[in-house]
C-alpha cells in the first residue's frame, strides 16, 4: 500500500504564491485544467524546464510557460504591454507566464517546504 498526500488546488496555489510572491493558479495553466487530481512524486527525478525566457505579453496568448529562472527573475509588479487593469497582469501570470510544475516541486523540496513523497493536487471548484 502506498500513501499519497492529497491537497486542494487552492492549498497548492497558496504554497506557491506565498513562497515566491507571485500570482499562481495551477488550474489556469495549459489552457485551463479540467476537474481532476494530478499526481506526482517529490522530488522529480527528471524535471522539465520550459526553454522560453518570455512569452507575448497578452492574456490567453497561445504561447505559455517560461523557464523557472525567467519566472523568478521577472518583477511581478512590472506591467504587461497595453495593460489597463490589475486583473490583466494577474491573469497573464496565471495563464501564460508560469514555470513547469516539476521545477517548482523540486525547488520547494530543496527549500525543505515539500517533503519527499507521493502527492495529488485535487482540482475542483
Amino acid at each position: 500500500m502506498k500513501s499519497v498526500t492529497i491537497m486542494s488546488v487552492q492549498e497548492w496555489d497558496d504554497l506557491v504564491s506565498s513562497t515566491y510572491g507571485r500570482d499562481y493558479s495551477f488550474q489556469q495553466q495549459d489552457d485551463c485544467k479540467e476537474r481532476q487530481t494530478v499526481y506526482f512524486s517529490c522530488p522529480y527525478v527528471y524535471p522539465y524546464d520550459y526553454e522560453n525566457d518570455t512569452v507575448p505579453e497578452k492574456v490567453n496568448h497561445p504561447e505559455m510557460g517560461v523557464s523557472f529562472k525567467a519566472w523568478l527573475e521577472r518583477d511581478p509588479k512590472t506591467p504587461i504591454v497595453g495593460q489597463t487593469s490589475d486583473w490583466e497582469l494577474n491573469m497573464w501570470w496565471e495563464r501564460n507566464f508560469y514555470p513547469e510544475m516539476s521545477m517548482i516541486v523540486n525547488d520547494l523540496h530543496d527549500k525543505g517546504l515539500l517533503p519527499a513523497g507521493d502527492y495529488g493536487i485535487n482540482i475542483d471548484w
